[in-house]
Parts: structure tokens; C-alpha cells; sequence
């Protein structure tokens, strides 16, 4: 919409209204140019007088203002309105809203998106204040029409969208905008029948605006909010809709919604849409121009909403002070209609109200809030405390059932035939309140009908599994009565004949789901099954004497559960399932190891299956924010990362290296990176081997930008193939990429520039140590820093052979005072780098003489040592070993900054050989060993050769076996490498080749071909 002055005006009326913009225009002129007349002739084309666009706008905004304040400064924290409400202004507690990502939908259950949400650092991303959503952030450049928020159930967006709107009611923020427009799904889906256009629906909700025309919505800066996508009923089919761009077309309300998001009806307007996450992806990605995701509460941001909620501080203290002892709890507070539950439920248990163990599991904290919700139905159309257990148990059971089935349909609203399929007559719903709340619109005499939902998603789940359980210990008409009408996955459980058949057939119908969608449910129904559970809920079961149960078979039958699955985020939940049951046994177990000697005692320990599930158990609910993981420091196997999985994903640094990873390996990483709220920021493949295919298993996440560490994976050209698309990403963040030590060759490299030529590549530092590059490698790089000179400042190319031009092609940009190129790295260069794999590093080397022990005896030029019976006849000096049987080196293999690799192959039988490394300064004399010393396995049968690889700048020394896989046909002689392990340390001084001979045993020196 355009609105142009009275100069332009004139013009225009002279020259008969022509509309030459090819859009809507809207001229506001004065009454003496005020032709009517004019607006019927031309299309897109209206007029307005100063005195009608200036006076009405702010009539209709102020009857919309009032009313909206009336309606959002009460805030109802999840009971309905006939309970005492608060004024949203007093118990607000600023949520964290950051930058979401648009990538891939996280279908997870959304307890377990909360626990790994509730333990990212808020430093690690930029907050924004929920009235800025719609201001761009730095680096983007065009102006946002379309916000959508994220966010799981009850962590506070529709909160958000009530103070937004309140705010801007009461001239807080956001007064460019003329009308805000709250349309939330849940109202709409009642609309889901009826033809009316655009400015029909907006009068049909808010009768504010209908004095306004049609083309004023032109004019002004509106706002719509949908809230609550996760609700919507509507197809919202995008791909097949009509487009329509007239307001006045009457359609569907779906084709209105689709076509308004499209941006093809009122494109000037802003929008604002907020979804649960596994809804959000109904929403094309290109009609958004900025997500945002509510994290929900901080660890201060909980302790603040308890000094709000609970006058009395002291007793907010002990609410706070009590939940914080219980990890799971304390989790669950991340969402602020928990927070609500939890304060309704300990402050009367603290206070001293109420008596009774006080709550520490989920189940019984959700017991309680049931039981003072009976309480409070009683009190308040009772007016007595007493309950009436036929009533109350009917009400419940009705209530079980609308939850069990709405769970199995994955419904979080329902309407009237819902209730009236699970036996509620929803004209006496209010007699639910505080359980079930209702959100009805009367106004307009629209009569469209009432919306019901639970206050939150948990407390569906846990009615949900309270039904199961009275469902299956009954056994009558009510378990008739569910299976008749529908023969579910989980309704088939109640025909089990046992107890412990039931929950277990229950374990396995959740172990089943692929998303963990009865994860939560599966809780509470063992939490139920406890003796203490049942008692507090004697009001509602009244067959418990019937109940002959033993937990400990189910605890068994779990813990077997968690030794043999495979997923390690199943065995997660299967823990807080044995926590239910207040069995703490494998965790015990674990922390008695973590205790009496922490790592080192765990690296000695053969754990089993489950004892490293518990192990990422306990690291993962553990208070402590885990900045470093390091497979090494555990088990360094594939077998154990799998356990470990999760431990990953709430690590900001994983480190992987040297752990005997290969393919499979990047299959359960690809996982973690792409997951939308990891915290992982750096992952450390090297020295691993991965391979090409491994790589490309990773591309997806790579994308992600959170791997960076890539050397001695054993990639190729392929990899490059993978890299290039991640840098010319348009959102590529990717700062650091360390290739080291893989044999890119010249071909890889070039891809490699290709993408660092790319506009959108932000790489700043590129390690590309050993990577077999020569002169033509150099020129492709040196030709991408001249394209993309912006942005990359550090570049490792030692252990190459750039040769004198490839130095001198880079060595200029150095001087180029456009390129930010600060630091080059050529040394150790020449012929021999372009050899392939560890080869690169040979090292040549023969044995001192004075410092062998006597009853070693040297040849073939000092590269051979033989055991001998006899003492040899060698001087005294003061560098010989004289009890030991070892040697020395005579040069050293590296000095403090090198890298070298070479390679022993010992003969005969006897008592073995030792091979090492070793600083000069090591003591010759006596019989003392070495104190912590590590022992290595042997080399696989037959396999008599050993390969060592020194690599000073990063600290690490590698062993490998090393066998002879070279073809009949073929006179160039194959090796195949077979790592054994890596030491992690910081040299101080040179480092010397050590060989130990025992009896019948020989070593010797071979020759790096």
C-alpha cells in the first residue's frame, strides 16, 4: 500500500486516476481534490479524505485496545476462571526466547526436548525480548513479516502472546502498529465449515473494526497472531489451495490462512505464529522470515517465579530448596505450568496443610495436584471437604478416558463430541475445573461453541495412565467398554492377565515407539503400580486390595530391557522408569566407581551394557555442566559411544579421537548434529577411521556447522566433494576446519577452494597439514583467498610440498593488504610429504651403541638387535642401560615440534620385545620400573611387525600393527595399518626410538618404502 502526497495527488487526478504502480494504492487527499466518483473507475486504485483516514483509524484502535486489555491482563494459570486469577503485569516472568533453527522437526517427546533444553547455557545464545521479535538481527538485512515461535507444550508462548498484546494495549511498545489481530487456532477450527472473506473473519471476531473499510486494511500496519499451530485442524494444504488476493472473496478459512501467510492477501501485514515443535514444519520454510524458539525458564528465572507465585518467602525458599534436590523435578520446572502445579502442590505440603511424604518422584507429584483438585471440586460445589467416591471416581474415570484416547489421537485441544465420546456432558464441564479447563467465545452471538483442553500435557498423560491402571485392575464393563470401541495398541494391554504382564507389555509397546510418544505416560503407569501411589488414591481406587504385585519383577524385567536395547535415549527414559519405582540400584553401582576413583577406576572396570547406560544416566541429569566429553577417558569403542550418545549431545565439546571409530560411528553422530538443540559446538574426529563414506554419512550434519575436526580420518576427494556444498551454504557459520593428515591430494584441494571462493564461507582458520598438496594445490587456494579475501586468517599447510612457487603464490597474499590472511605455515615441506598415510612421516634411524645393555648385541649397520646369552664385550659409559635389556636411538626421531613415523619388526619366539619412545633423560641404572605404566595388547596373530607415529604439536603417540596384504602379481610391497593406541601428553624434550629384547628375540629397523 502506498500513500502519497498532495503534489503526486493533484497529478494524479489530472491525468484521470491513472494507477501506474501496478499495486494497491491508497491517496489520502483533502476534501477539495475529494472525487468519489473516481474510485469505481479505477481498479486499485481509493481515496480517502484526511479527516476519514486520520480519525477513524484511532476509534476503532481504541474500542480493540480495550478490549484486549480486558481479556490478557488476567493471566489464569491453568485453572479456568472460576478460581481466583492473577494480573499478568505482577506474576510475569521474562521467558528466554533466542533464535530458533528452521531445519529438520524434532519429533522427540517433548520431556525429553525439556532436559536437554533445560541444560543449554543461556550464554550461548542471544536472548530476545519478546516485544523484538519482529526487529531483524544484525546480519539480516531484509525487513521480517512472518515470525514463527517454537516452543514444547506449557512453556509459556500463548503467555508470551498475552503480554505482547498487553503491552501494546497499554502503549508499552509497538505503536507503529494500528491493530493487532489474535486469531488463535483453537478458535478457528470451529470456523473450519464457513464461507466468509478475510475482512468478514476479522469483524466476525473483533466487531471493533466494522466501521472499517475494506481498503483501510490496505492502509494500515495490522497484525495477526495465530497462536497455537499444534492445535490447528484446518489442512492448511499450501501446495493446492486457491490463490486468492481480494479480501472480499468469500473461502474457506483454511484458503484465507494459507493465502494470508503466502503473503498473497494483505502482504504489508506482519504475522506471528506459534507451534509446538513437531507442528511447526506445516509452514513452508520460505514464508518464513525468522523463527524463534521459547526456551522456557532459567535456573534464576525458576527461583524468581516461586518469589512471585509464593508470598511467603520463606516458604518459597523451602519450594525452591525441595525441588532443587530432586534432579527430575527441577527439570520439569523448565516449564512454567509445571512451575504452577509443583507451587500448588508444595505449598500446601510445606506449609503444613497438608501431611505426607512430601513429593519426590513425578508420580506422586502429579497424585497430589489430582487429589487437591478432588479437594477443591468437593469445597466448591459441595461446600464441604468431604468427597463423594462414587462421583468423584465417575468424574475421573471420564476425564481418564477423554485423556487416554485424545493421547492415542495425538489431540491436546477436543470440542464437544470428543467429551460427549468419553461420557462428559459438556454442559456441566465447570464442575472439572482446575483438571480440565474450558476456552469458549460468546461474543458476536456467534454461538461458535467451546474449546476444552487440559492445562498441560503432562497432566493428560499421567490421567491417561491412570485410566489404564483402573482399566486393567477392574476388569468389567469399563475394560468392555474401551476395547469394543476401539481395539488400539494400547487398549489391547488391559487383556493381560498379570500385573507384571500388563506393565511389561506396557514397556514394550513404549520401547516401540519411534518417538517416544508414551515415554511419559509409561512413568506414570509404573509409578501407579507402587503401593505408596495407590494409597494416596484411595478415593479413586477402590480395587487396590485385589492388586497382587511385586515391583521387583518389573524392576528385573527393565533392567534387562536396558542391558540389551540398543537405543541409548530409550535406556535414558527406562532410568527415570526405574526412578518411578524408587529402584536407584545401577546407579549406585556407577557412582560407587565414579567416587572411589572417577575416571581412571572406570577405564580398569569392565562395565557392562547397562552400568554405561547408568553411567550416561547419571552424567546427563548431573547439575554440572559437562563443557568436555572424552570417550578415552571411559572405553574408547564404538560400543560404549552408542551408550554414551547422550552424554554428546549435552557436551559443547566431544572428543572422539584415537577411539577405534569408524562408519557406524557416523551413522549415530549424524543423529546428535542435526539434532535442532544440541549443545554440542565442537566434535574431534581424528585419528580415527572414517573414511570417505563416513564423511558423507556426516554431510548433513556437517552443515550444522558443529564439526570441525577431521585430521588422520583416513578421507579422500569425496570428503571435499561434501565440505565444498557446506561452505557455500548461504547460512555457513563454519569458523575452523582441521583436515590434517588425510590425503586430499591437489584434486580434493581444489574442490576445497571452491567453496572457500564462495561469498558465504566464513572460514577463518584451515588446517591442512599433510594432505599431500604441491604446487598446484597452492594455486587453487592462493585464487580463492584473492575471490573471498574477507575472511580466513590462519592456513597450515607444513608436511606438504608447495615448492618454492606454491610458497610465493601464498606468500603474497600475505602482503595483500585486502586479504586478511595473518598467518602461513609452509615448513617441513618437500618430496617425501607427497608419499601417502603415515609414510609422509618416515623417519630414518639407527641404534647407539652406548647406550645398549650388555647382553644385547648390534648389527646390519646398528638397524638390528639380537638377544644374546653371553655379555658383550662393550665399554663402560654412562648412557648404557646396565640391568634392562633396551637401546636408544643414536638421533633423535623428533624434536619438540616434529613428526615422525617409523616402523620395527622383531623375530623369534623367547620372551617378547618392547617397542617405545623415550627422552634422553630417562634413567639407565637399576631395576626400578616405570610408575603407571599402560600395557599394550600384542599385534594380532602372526603379525610381527609395529608402526609408531609421534605427532609433537598435538601431543600424541600411536601405535599400530602393521601386515603384508601385498598381491601375488604386484613386486611394490603393501602394508596395512592397524591402530592399537594413542597416549595424549605434552612433550618438553626431544623424543629417541627405545627397543626391549627379551631371551630368543630380535628386532629390527625397517626401512619406510
Amino acid at each position: 500500500m502506498t500513500i502519497l502526497n498532495a503534489h503526486v495527488q493533484q497529478s494524479i487526478l489530472k491525468h484521470h486516476l491513472v494507477n501506474p504502480w501496478n499495486k494497491d494504492v491508497l491517496i489520502v487527499v483533502f476534501p477539495q481534490y475529494y472525487h468519489r466518483q473516481y474510485v469505481s473507475h479505477t481498479p486499485n486504485l481509493y481515496i480517502e479524505t484526511v479527516a476519514g483516514y486520520v480519525k477513524l483509524a484511532p476509534a476503532c484502535q481504541r474500542k480493540l485496545k480495550s478490549k484486549l486489555k480486558d481479556k490478557y491482563k488476567i493471566i489464569n494459570e491453568g485453572i479456568s476462571g472460576h478460581v481466583k486469577s492473577a494480573l499478568l503485569n505482577e506474576i510475569y516472568t521474562e521467558l528466554y526466547i533466542t533464535e530458533g533453527d528452521g531445519g529438520d522437526v524434532n519429533q522427540e517427546h517433548e520431556v525429553k526436548q525439556i532436559e536437554v533444553a533445560s541444560r543449554k547455557r543461556t550464554t550461548d545464545e542471544k536472548p530476545i525480548k519478546c516485544n523484538d521479535i519482529f526487529k531483524p538481527l544484525p546480519e539480516q538485512k531484509q525487513p521480517i513479516r512472518t515470525v514463527l515461535t517454537k516452543g514444547v507444550a506449557g512453556i509459556g508462548k500463548t503467555v508470551s502472546v498475552q503480554k505482547f498484546i498487553l503491552d501494546w494495549t497499554e502503549g508499552e511498545v509497538n505503536q507503529d502498529v494500528l491493530f493487532i489481530f489474535p486469531l488463535p487456532f483453537r478458535e478457528l477450527n470451529l470456523m473450519k465449515e464457513k464461507k466468509l472473506s478475510l475482512v468478514n473473519l476479522i469483524q466476525s471476531f473483533f466487531p471493533e473494526t466494522q466501521d472499517l473499510k475494506p481498503r483501510h486494511y490496505k492502509g494500515y500496519k495490522i497484525m495477526f497472531i495465530f497462536d497455537g499451530l499444534d492445535e490447528c485442524r484446518l489442512p492448511l494444504d499450501f501446495q493446492n489451495n486457491e490463490n486468492l488476493v481480494n479480501i472480499e472473496e468469500q473461502t474457506s478459512v483454511d484458503v484465507l490462512l494459507t493465502n494470508l501467510i503466502k503473503g498473497n492477501l494483505l502482504p504489508s501485514a506482519l504475522l506471528w505464529i506459534t507451534s509446538r515443535p513437531a507442528a511447526a514444519n506445516q509452514i513452508p520454510p520460505e514464508c518464513v522470515d525468522q523463527v524463534t524458539e521459547v526456551r522456557g525458564f532459567s535456573d534464576p528465572q525458576k527461583q524468581e517465579y516461586f518469589s512471585k507465585r509464593i508470598r511467603d518467602q520463606d516458604l518459597a525458599n523451602k519450594v525452591f530448596t525441595h525441588i532443587r534436590s530432586s534432579r527430575s523435578l527441577y527439570i520439569m520446572c523448565h516449564i512454567p505450568v509445571f512451575c504452577w502445579i509443583t507451587a500448588t502442590v508444595l505449598e500446601r505440603m510445606l506449609s503444613e496443610a497438608e501431611s505426607g511424604e512430601i513429593p519426590k518422584t513425578l508420580t506422586q507429584m502429579f497424585t497430589h495436584f489430582l487429589i487437591f483438585q478432588i479437594k477443591h471440586k468437593s469445597q466448591k460445589y459441595s461446600g464441604n471437604s468431604e468427597t463423594d467416591p462414587q462421583q468423584t471416581r465417575t468424574s475421573i474415570l471420564a476425564l481418564g478416558k477423554l485423556a487416554f484416547q485424545q493421547l492415542e489421537k495425538g489431540n491436546l485441544i477436543f470440542y464437544e463430541e470428543d467429551l460427549r465420546e468419553s461420557g462428559i456432558d459438556f454442559r456441566e464441564v465447570s464442575v472439572y475445573s482446575g483438571v480440565c479447563t474450558q476456552i469458549f467465545r460468546e461474543e458476536h452471538e456467534l454461538h461458535l461453541g467451546k474449546v476444552f483442553s487440559f492445562v498441560h500435557l503432562s497432566v493428560q498423560e499421567f490421567l491417561a495412565a491412570l485410566y489404564a491402571f483402573l482399566c486393567f485392575i477392574d476388569r468389567f464393563d469399563l475394560n468392555q467398554q474401551t476395547t469394543k470401541k476401539q481395539n488400539t495398541e494400547l487398549s489391547e494391554l488391559f487383556s493381560r492377565s498379570t500385573m507384571t504382564d500388563f506393565l511389561s507389555s506396557a514397556i514394550d509397546r513404549a520401547l516401540q515407539s519411534e518417538n517416544g510418544h508414551l515415554d511419559l505416560f509409561l512413568r506414570f503407569l509404573l509409578g501407579l503400580s507402587l503401593k505408596s501411589n495407590q494409597n494416596l488414591l484411595r478415593v479413586v481406587l477402590t480395587q487396590t486390595e485385589r492388586i497382587t504385585h511385586s515391583s521387583e519383577e518389573i524392576v528385573k524385567y527393565i533392567k534387562e530391557k536396558i542391558e540389551k536395547n540398543s537405543s541409548p535415549e530409550k535406556s535414558i527414559n527406562l532410568f527415570h522408569c526405574l526412578n518411578e519405582l524408587n529402584d536407584h540400584s545401577l546407579v549406585q553401582e556407577v557412582q560407587k566407581y565414579l567416587s572411589g576413583g572417577g575416571e581412571r577406576r572406570l577405564q580398569q572396570a569392565r562395565l557392562s551394557p547397562a552400568q554405561w547406560s547408568a553411567l550416561a544416566f547419571v552424567l546427563v541429569n548431573s547439575e554440572e555442566e559437562l563443557e568436555e566429553f572424552n570417550l578415552s577417558k571411559y572405553d574408547p569403542s564404538e560400543e560404549c559411544l552408542l551408550r554414551l550418545l547422550p552424554v554428546v549431545k549435552i557436551s559443547r565439546r566431544a572428543v572422539l579421537a584415537s577411539c577405534n571409530l569408524g562408519v557406524r560411528t557416523c551413522e549415530n553422530l549424524e543423529s546428535v548434529l542435526n539434532l535442532e538443540n544440541s549443545s554440542l559446538k565442537e566434535l574431534d574426529l581424528s585419528k580415527n577411521d572414517l573414511q570417505d563414506s563416513g564423511v558423507e554419512l556426516l554431510s548433513a550434519g556437517l552443515k550444522s556447522s558443529h564439526c570441525k575436526l577431521l585430521a588422520s580420518c583416513n578421507l579422500g576427494v569425496k570428503t571435499c566433494e561434501n565440505l565444498e556444498s557446506v561452505l557455500n551454504l548461504e547460512n555457513s557459520s563454519l569458523k575452523e576446519l582441521d583436515l590434517s593428515n588425510n590425503d586430499l591430494q591437489d584434486s580434493g584441494v581444489e574442490l576445497l577452494s571452491a567453496g572457500l571462493k564462495s561469498s558465504h564461507c566464513k572460514l577463518q582458520i584451515l588446517r591442512l597439514s599433510g594432505c599431500m598438496i604441491t604446487e598446484k594445490g597452492c594455486c587453487s587456494l592462493a585464487s580463492a583467498l584473492i575471490s573471498n579475501p574477507a575472511h580466513l586468517k590462519e592456513l597450515d599447510l607444513t608436511y606438504n610440498h608447495p615448492g618454492e612457487s606454491g610458497v610465493k603464490l601464498l606468500s603474497d597474499r600475505l602482503e595483500d593488504p585486502h586479504c586478511k590472511l595473518e598467518t602461513l605455515g609452509v615448513e617441513h615441506g618437500g618430496k617425501i610429504r607427497i608419499k601417502p598415510g603415515l609414510k609422509k612421516y618416515g623417519c630414518d634411524f639407527t641404534l647407539d651403541l652406548n647406550t645398549a645393555q650388555r647382553r644385547l648385541s648390534l648389527s646390519e649397520e646398528n638397524r638390528r638387535v639380537e638377544f644374546r646369552e653371553e655379555l658383550q664385550s662393550y665399554p663402560d659409559h654412562p648412557e648404557r642401560f646396565d640391568y634392562y635389556p633396551q637401546v636408544l636411538s643414536r638421533e633423535s626421531v623428533t624434536g619438540v615440534t616434529g613428526r615422525c613415523y617409523w616402523e620395527a619388526e622383531w623375530s623369534g619366539g623367547g620372551d617378547g620385545v618392547a617397542v617405545a619412545v623415550s627422552y634422553k633423560s630417562i634413567s639407565r641404572k637399576g631395576r626400578e620400573s616405570d610408575c603407571g605404566r599402560t600395557k599394550l595388547p600384542p599385534p594380532p596373530s602372526g603379525c610381527r611387525r609395529v608402526g609408531v607415529y609421534v605427532d609433537c604439536p598435538s601431543g600424541t603417540l600411536s601405535f599400530y600393527s602393521v601386515s603384508s596384504d601385498t598381491p601375488s602379481h604386484s613386486h611394490t610391497p603393501s602394508h596395512t595399518l592397524t591402530h592399537l593406541h594413542t597416549f595424549y601428553t605434552t612433550f618438553t624434550q626431544p623424543l629417541y626410538a627405545g627397543i626391549g629384547v627379551g631371551i630368543g628375540s630380535s628386532v629390527r629397523l625397517c626401512k619406510i618404502e
